[in-house]
């Protein structure tokens, strides 16, 4: 029969592709068990959305199946979601913070925030989705919640979030009429997004994404000077004008010290509801070429296909009423890769050592 040191020494063969260490060596395989000819054991990996999460199963069964004397294995994956360590006051319970910004309107961020957050809380994460577009707030609808509000507590003073999707939001829509217009200084917006912060019983989340308002504006320095943000996601459109603020947005993180995990290029191409051809009717390669130029990469090319915007208009995101489609299987890439350079940022903080691949 192998011994637990036979199989630990198959494991280590096994590499982790962006920590550039085996699995032994990094902690990840726990609670091994060898009973007659059958070994259990655990790999607990920094997030349920590893890409490689399947390929992992499979390479320890085959190097376990291999030794001598073992008749049946079963591998159990788990996660456990890292945090960084940051200087700044973390909201309690919340492991991440993930801004998803963009540099201008009509890029398509807010549809992107809402499917990445499906998509993510689909893997077994848990999810909350900020609204913090207090001008034009759009999660309530995209998530199928338009007229409920949040519950308070007995204080008044702490808000419950409303979910749906396995996310938990919060959003300015749910207390306000959704045709009026918030006519609100900049000192207001950053009062209220420091209270949608501050005062909703988020519970533990490993994810929190920040649906940002359009620009470099108010909201983006109180969530950068407030809270511990892991980092953003910048959304963008591939014509020259939409990269060219997608630009300064990056940079206007940079100045903050909030690193970009990548950029989202959304309608790369437009798919024909008919033939089903793709054509680039906003150009192409534009984020690739501005990936290279700031020294990021892209993380998911979005097709601009109108089921993706008719879910949308009807609060059920494609990642939930299409689980199965090649829309929703985007977005679930999109997540896996978010989540991949989350724990390579927090491992650095931690001193584990990486090797990142762009």
């Amino acid at each position: 029969m192998a011994t637990e040191a036979e199989v630990l020494k198959a494991l280590s063969r096994i590499i982790d592709p962006d920590f550039g260490k085996d699995i032994v060596t990094l902690g990840f395989v726990k609670d091994m068990r060898i009973e007659d000819n059958q070994v259990s054991f655990t790999i607990e990996l920094t997030t349920p959305a590893c890409p490689v999460k399947e390929e992992f199963r499979r390479q320890a069964e085959e190097a376990t199946m291999a030794l001598p004397g073992i008749d049946h294995v079963n591998v159990n994956m788990t996660s456990r979601v890292t945090a960084g360590v940051s200087d700044k006051q973390a909201i309690p319970g919340i492991a991440n913070i993930v801004a998803v910004a963009s540099g201008k309107g009509g890029v398509g961020k807010s549809t992107t925030a809402v499917n990445l957050a499906v998509a993510m809380a689909q893997t077994g994460a848990r999810v909350g989705l900020l609204d913090a577009d207090i001008y034009g707030p759009s999660v309530p609808r995209m998530m199928g919640l338009s007229g409920f509000r949040p519950e308070v507590d007995a204080k008044g003073k702490t808000l419950y979030p409303l979910e749906n999707y396995g996310v938990k939001t919060i959003s300015i829509g749910y207390m306000v009429d959704e045709n009026k217009a918030m006519i609100w200084r900049g000192p207001m917006v950053a009062s209220a997004l420091g209270q949608l912060l501050a005062d909703v019983a988020w519970g533990e989340l490993d994810y929190l994404f920040v649906d940002m308002p359009p620009g470099t504006g108010d909201a983006q320095m109180t969530l950068s000077q407030k809270v511990p943000v892991t980092g953003a996601v910048m959304v963008t459109t591939p014509q020259d004008i939409a990269l060219l603020d997608c630009r300064k947005g990056i940079d206007m993180f940079q100045q903050v010290n909030v690193p970009t995990l990548g950029i989202v290029e959304n309608m790369s191409q437009f798919i024909c509801p008919h033939c089903g051809e793709p054509s680039s009717i906003f150009a192409e390669g534009g984020a690739e070429r501005l990936s290279q130029e700031v020294n990021t990469v892209v993380l998911a090319h979005i097709p601009l296909d109108i089921s993706i915007r008719e879910l949308s208009d009807k609060g059920t995101p494609v990642t939930a009423a299409l689980p199965d489609s090649e829309q929703a299987a985007a977005y679930r890439k999109l997540a896996g890769e978010v989540a991949r350079k989350i724990s390579i940022i927090n491992s650095r903080k931690i001193d584990i050592p990486v090797v990142m691949h762009q």
